[in-house]
């Protein structure tokens, strides 16, 4: 889509995108169920960092969006497991190209920064690549 019909239509089509995505978290928590259902525990522990209340309150805004689906199992203790919907999983290009480019940019910096003594970190870039598109 060129500038210009982005200027006629009646609102932003990126900014709508990013009142999904541009909360803290969101885009990492996207990421990690766009490899499939995940426990809350499994969330917490892949956002290292994220307090259980920001995690829950970030899944419910989601929830709310019909982005995510929650799953409540009539268990002791409860269990409680998060998927995308069929409307989340339209975000996976989204993300996919915000990792192409992370990835791209990783490697910019590296080649930047070359110093013949230290090797660029291949392995870590691969990972990253993985990371992002399970």
């Amino acid at each position: 889509m060129d500038q210009d019909t982005l200027l006629r239509l009646p609102f932003c089509p990126i900014e709508r995108t990013l009142r999904v995505l541009d909360t803290k978290w969101t885009a990492l928590l996207m990421r990690d169920l766009l490899g499939g259902t995940r426990r809350f525990s499994e969330l917490r522990r892949s956002l290292e960092g994220i307090s259980p209340k920001t995690l829950t309150g970030r899944l419910r805004a989601l929830e709310e969006q019909g982005i995510v689906h929650r799953t409540i199992h009539a268990e002791v203790p409860p269990r409680v497991e998060y998927t995308l919907t069929d409307y989340g999983q339209t975000l996976r290009p989204v993300l996919e190209a915000m990792a192409a480019w992370g990835i791209r940019d990783a490697e910019r910096e590296a080649e930047r920064s070359a110093d013949p003594e230290k090797p660029r970190d291949t392995e870590a870039l691969a990972l990253a690549a993985d990371r992002a598109t399970r």
